[in-house]
This record gives C-alpha cells, structure tokens and sequence, in this order.
C-alpha cells in the first residue's frame, strides 16, 4: 500500500482538510484514481477537439480524433494508474485493449441512445441530459473496466 500523506499534530484548518482529503481517498483509492483519470482523460479530449477545430477541420474529424486520442489515454491511464492491470503476452495486451475499445463503443452507443431519448422523446434541456448520461456512462465505463476488462488475471 502507498504511503499516507498525513500530517501529523495538524493544528491549522489547512492541514486539518488535508487530512481529511486523505482520509476519504484512502477508503476508496481505486474509484478516486478512475475519476481522477477521466477527468484528465476530459482534459485530453478537449484539448484533442480544440486543435484540429483551429486548424480548419470540421467537427465531426475533430470530434472522431478526440474520441479517439481520448479512448487511447484512458485505457493507458486506466490500465497503469487505476487497475495496475499486468499482461503476460501481446496477445492478452491486445485482448485487453480490443475489449476496452468495444466496452466504450459500446457506452458510446448508450449514451447517444440516452441522449435521443431525453431530449428529442423527453424534451429535456441538452445540459441536464448530456450531464445525466455522462453519469450513468462513467459508472457503466468503471463497472466493464473493473469486472470485464482488467481483471485480475
């Protein structure tokens, strides 16, 4: 296990809330790590859509080299810093990354699905949909990478 970083004799309300950030993550490291993951895996993506989007592409290319850039830094993120997830062979490494790529083909398909129905069915707003689905999407995305993905082999 990592080394805590607590503070010890915290007196000042800094390191009091230090201390408790620590204690949280410590409870659940391998959820914070997944979150923590996607939200550089966010920053990634858009910052993968700004440039071609700068250089002229519409945005659907834009889009698709996001998707996929995104996709491909997730999985090395997910694979190393979140499930410590070790292949054998370059056959269970590609396994690995082929059921990783259809796992969010396949969420990529339910959100989109998720998004019909709320807001051209439902007639919801775009935000709240787009925000309910990302929810429902990570949750489904942690569920296939823990018990599908990178199990322990």
């Amino acid at each position: 296990m990592k080394k805590r970083m607590i503070i010890k004799n915290a007196n000042n309300i800094f390191a009091k809330f230090w201390n408790f950030c620590w204690e949280i993550y410590y409870k659940n490291p391998e959820i914070w790590n997944y979150l923590i993951a996607g939200a550089f895996g966010v920053v990634v993506s858009i910052v993968c859509f700004y440039i071609p989007r700068k250089f002229g592409l519409g945005v659907l290319e834009s889009n698709i080299i996001s998707w996929v850039i995104g996709v491909i830094f997730v999985y090395v993120t997910n694979k190393i810093f979140v499930f410590n997830s070790k292949c054998e062979n370059k056959k269970e490494l590609i396994k690995e990354f082929l059921q990783f790529i259809v796992a969010r083909l396949l969420t990529l398909a339910i959100e989109t699905f998720i998004l019909y129905l709320m807001i051209d069915v439902v007639h919801l707003g775009d935000l709240i949909s787009k925000t309910f689905a990302q929810i429902v999407i990570i949750i489904i995305n942690y569920i296939l990478s823990k018990f599908i993905i990178f199990t322990k082999k």
